[in-house]
């Protein structure tokens, strides 16, 4: 049968070349290339300079010699020591927090929207309004917070201003705005849940933490996992409210990897320095979020 002249166009279209909407998107991929990659390459090339900004910018070629001097840099490993503590401690929380607070959500009768919408409130505060917020709380002059714990007895110095306290004030303000993102991710696992096998179960005399155990779980753990990765790599790079409630003070406490690239950068104008920094959070990053996407291909969840 003789081809039509549909076919012999999209022959002619498509046959061994590039398609015409390719062709007309080359350009607008060229130009997004060319503003992606350019910057990435030029740290690089920062990185292996130092550079000077008197009487404009200059570079001198220094080799390895930013990325030797951040491996040896005491104060920088002190910031990732911090880093990994504060990483720890709010994803740690709010991923226990928010699956507590979905599974109760979840098993909600009523009242499970007007819940959900009061919890979900924190997350669509801007970070740097949630850390002034906290700062306000946490005054010791007129916070809140201050006041109950001063009046209980339980703490009476400065919160901020602590370095007992200053870490763990931090901490909380983060947890309490992005715990509601997990609980977001984990309802809407928890919503694909097969609820005839729950109640298949249930009919089998198989209690709460049961079900929870052998059916819930290893439903949502890819959801739980897709939520972890979510929340690691923001927790990396958080800049916002530790930057409006201490910068990185008092002293040093507070003074987390990407408080300390942004004072290396901005503060002391040693771009070469910084930009190696920027690059190892960029390394640390990768990593981070390759480990989860191979837990997710084991799992059968990622291709």
């Amino acid at each position: 049968m003789a081809a039509t002249q549909t076919d012999r166009d999209a022959k002619k279209s498509g046959g061994g070349g590039l398609s015409l909407e390719m062709k007309m998107l080359l350009p607008v991929l060229a130009l997004l290339a060319v503003l992606s990659l350019f910057p990435f390459f030029y740290i690089i090339w920062m990185s292996l300079n130092t550079v000077s900004l008197i009487n404009g910018i200059s570079f001198e070629f220094a080799g390895l010699a930013n990325w030797a001097r951040m491996f040896t840099d005491e104060v920088v490993g002190a910031a990732w020591a911090r880093a990994a503590l504060y990483f720890v401690a709010t994803v740690g929380i709010e991923m226990v927090l928010g699956i507590a607070i979905a599974l109760l959500i979840h098993e909600l009768v009523w009242g499970k929207n007007l819940v959900l919408s009061l919890i979900l409130l924190p997350m669509f505060m801007a970070p740097v309004i949630v850390g002034l917020l906290g700062r306000f709380l946490t005054d010791s002059s007129y916070g809140l917070y201050a006041f109950v714990l001063r009046e209980t007895g339980i703490f009476e110095s400065d919160i901020l201003g602590t370095s007992s306290s200053a870490l763990t004030a931090v901490i909380l303000m983060d947890v309490w705005e992005w715990t509601p993102l997990v609980v977001l991710i984990v309802l809407a696992g928890l919503a694909s849940v097969n609820q005839y096998v729950i109640e298949a179960a249930k009919v089998d005399g198989a209690n709460y933490l049961a079900r929870l155990r052998h059916i819930v779980a290893p439903s949502i753990a890819g959801v739980v996992i897709v939520a972890l990765l979510v929340r690691s790599m923001d927790a990396i790079r958080y800049f916002d409210i530790i930057t409006v409630t201490t910068n990185g003070g008092p002293g040093n406490t507070t003074k987390i990897i990407p408080i300390r690239l942004y004072e290396t950068a901005f503060r002391f104008f040693d771009l070469g320095y910084a930009a190696a920094i920027g690059l190892g959070m960029l390394v640390f990053s990768i990593l981070v979020a390759t480990v989860f996407v191979r837990i997710l291909e084991r799992r059968g969840l990622a291709k």
